[in-house]
Order: C-alpha cells, then sequence, then structure tokens
C-alpha cells in the first residue's frame, strides 16, 4: 500500500474512535471547535478520500444546539466522496436523517478540498437542495460539480459540510 493510504486509513481510524465517542457523549470536537468538524474554514461533517477519489468513510456532524443550522448539520452524514466513473464530476453522498416527528426540506452545501496547505485543488462547490425528509426517516441524495482537473481527481482529499439548513416542508 502507498504511504498515503496508510495515512488514510490511519485517519479515518483515529477521528471515528473518537467522534463516535464524543457523538454518544452529545458533544466533543476533535479540532477544539464546538462541532465535529475539520479544522479548515467549513464547520460540520469532513470526509477523506484516499486519494484516487475513492471513499474512506463518513463522518456525522455534530454539535449541541437547537438552532436549525445546528439540527440541520446534525442531521447530515456525508458517506462517499469521489471523483465519478466518468470523470467529468466530483460527486458527494450524504444520507440525511431527521430525528424528529415533522416533515423538513434541507440545503446543504459542501465543499470538496485538497489537502492541508496544498494549492494543487481549487475548492469546489455542491449543493443539495430543498431535499424533503419526512419525520422518523432518512434520505440519500447527491451533491456534484464539474471537475476542471486534468488528472483522475486525487487532489481532492476530502469534502466537508459548509452549511446545511433546514425548514419545516
Amino acid at each position: 500500500m502507498k504511504l498515503r493510504h496508510v495515512r488514510a486509513v490511519a485517519v479515518f481510524g483515529i477521528a471515528l474512535i473518537a467522534l463516535t465517542g464524543a457523538r454518544g457523549s452529545g458533544g466533543g470536537s476533535c479540532s477544539g471547535g464546538g462541532s465535529n468538524s475539520s479544522s479548515s474554514s467549513g464547520s460540520g461533517s469532513d470526509h477523506g478520500s484516499d486519494g484516487n477519489g475513492s471513499s474512506s468513510g463518513g463522518v456525522t456532524s455534530g454539535g449541541v444546539g437547537g438552532s436549525s443550522k445546528d439540527r440541520a448539520q446534525r442531521d447530515v452524514r456525508i458517506d462517499d466522496c469521489a471523483l465519478s466513473a466518468d470523470r467529468k464530476n466530483l460527486v458527494a453522498k450524504v444520507t440525511i436523517t431527521n430525528s424528529d416527528s415533522s416533515a423538513y426540506l434541507y440545503d446543504v452545501t459542501l465543499q470538496f478540498k485538497g489537502a492541508e496547505g496544498s494549492s494543487s485543488a481549487k475548492p469546489a462547490v455542491a449543493e443539495v437542495k430543498d431535499l424533503r425528509v419526512e419525520g422518523g426517516a432518512s434520505k440519500q441524495a447527491e451533491a456534484s460539480t464539474p471537475y476542471t482537473g486534468g488528472g483522475d481527481g486525487s487532489e481532492y482529499t476530502r469534502c466537508v459540510v459548509t452549511d446545511a439548513d433546514r425548514v419545516i416542508g
């Protein structure tokens, strides 16, 4: 295995263990903030890639609070973050779980990013708009944006939820 693969698996394993424990206790963070977020400018989920555009796992965004944005971010989980098979789009697959009894319309903004400190990947943004999720249900969705790079997408190592909101729908 290449060093970057070993490193990605190790980082994912540590993050999964740390965040699973923090999620069960209703708070905590691996970056010192109030939510389970990366140290990047976005708040919410951080999802790594093995460098070949394939997923290494997702993290449920966290945070404690009752605002619509806080609740929406807690409901979003990134399942996959990769370059499409035809190499034309960056695609993020998410699962939104609505644990409330009312139906909500969700808006989620995700950003595809390169490695920390790397300038080879230009941030790319994708959105899920007006996704209706019934109370007590989960729904999967995809957000995509055109891939403007010239390679295999390996310059994108992660995607994060930068914004999430919900309204009764």
